[in-house]
């Protein structure tokens, strides 16, 4: 079958990985297409749940007659996999079948695969190519792909604020300041995301839920930093629907051992359903670098803060955002919460750029995107 279309059939296979977006981590979005030796259509399908079959399975159990696969090309967004998971390798399933050519837009970089599923394929006589929109398949996994190279979630950092920096009037009363505009796209990003992490502050002062409300999507699991462990447990996060879905996180081991003790929440009626990861304390704060990557060995790939000063501003310090998602009201407030504070440069030669950027209208707001 001829090469030029290509493209056209791998952007089809990333269109289809996209479906998986908030329900596959810690996997990543896979998308696959197959076609026939005549150029048609004749399987496709993506990852669609964590656990559950990978793209090349469904796409080759949606083919109606396995005699079409005869010549057949398939296209896949990333390297099959050779190793057994939770489900069998799909390389040696795809080396058993009577395809030509198999088109990977990117290797996988994971220690368990790395090259391993396209020697299989090729040690079965099968053609492979790889590099097709490989930029696309990187950007459509970034989360993952972070993870596997720092072992830590890729962080996107949210900040709203008005014209001149603030984030709360003097009273302390941030709502809102963004527009309705903004507030549904925060909620839409929520609902991507592995987790939605806040600091004691927030948690206290605001009492948010932390909900995917004003779009239709899943709901992420909740993240508090609370190094003292010492915040209310009536707050909505740690007593609503979705407690279970709520981790704290505390230097407090001694603390954080006594009430998440088995036995001493069988004696509790409103006990907290959550549970707790313990770090060690550091400038009298939690150690966000270790609880980085703790929450990474517990399945977060991408997470998302939607912080208050101290824990931006902290995020910023330590080196830990990735992704800065600033929105500027059209408002000025004179006084009140900077957004960031004591972030260490006293010179304007100190001040580190951007990687990249870009400003986006959303209503009445700008909203400036920025890789750190």
């Amino acid at each position: 079958m001829s090469k030029e279309n290509d493209t056209v059939w791998m952007q089809r296979a990333l269109s289809l990985a996209k479906k998986g977006k908030g329900y596959v981590s810690p996997n990543p979005m896979v998308g696959c297409v197959i076609i026939s030796s005549s150029g048609e259509i004749i399987g496709e399908g993506y990852h669609e749940r964590y656990g559950q079959a990978h793209a090349e399975v469904n796409a080759v159990h949606a083919v109606e007659n396995e005699s079409l696969l005869d010549g057949a090309t398939l296209y896949v967004t990333l390297e099959p996999c050779s190793h057994h998971g939770k489900t069998p390798p799909c390389a040696e399933m795809l080396a058993d079948l009577p395809l030509d050519r198999v088109v990977v837009a990117m290797e996988d970089p994971s220690e368990k695969v790395n090259g391993k599923g396209i020697k299989i394929l090729q040690n079965s006589g099968i053609e492979v190519e790889t590099g097709v929109l490989a930029d696309d398949a990187k950007v459509l996994n970034e989360a993952w792909i972070h993870g596997v190279e720092f072992s830590r979630p890729f962080i996107t950092l949210k900040i709203a604020q008005t014209a001149d920096g603030y984030i709360a009037a003097p009273n302390g009363d941030s709502k809102w300041i963004s527009s309705k505009h903004s507030r549904e796209m925060v909620h839409r990003w929520r609902s991507e995301q592995d987790a939605v992490m806040v600091g004691r502050n927030t948690a206290r002062e605001d009492n948010p839920s932390l909900t995917v409300r004003l779009v239709e999507g899943r709901q992420p699991r909740r993240i508090v930093i609370d190094g003292p462990l010492e915040l209310p447990r009536n707050l909505n996060l740690f007593s609503d629907q979705f407690e279970e879905k709520t981790t704290i996180i505390t230097h407090n081991k001694k603390k954080a051992d006594e009430v998440g003790d088995p036995m001493l929440k069988m004696l509790q009626s409103n006990y907290f359903r959550g549970n707790y990861i313990t770090v060690s304390e550091m400038n009298g704060h939690v150690n966000l670098k270790e609880a980085a990557r703790k929450l990474y060995e517990s399945g977060i790939t991408s997470l998302f803060v939607e912080g208050g000063q101290q824990l931006s501003s902290a995020l910023l310090r330590t080196g830990l955002v990735d992704r800065l998602q600033l929105f500027i009201s059209p408002k000025i407030l004179g006084g009140g919460t900077k957004s960031v504070v004591n972030m260490g440069k006293n010179r304007m030669e100190d001040i580190v750029p951007f990687r990249e950027f870009e400003w986006t209208r959303v209503g009445p707001d700008m909203l400036l995107t920025a890789n750190l």
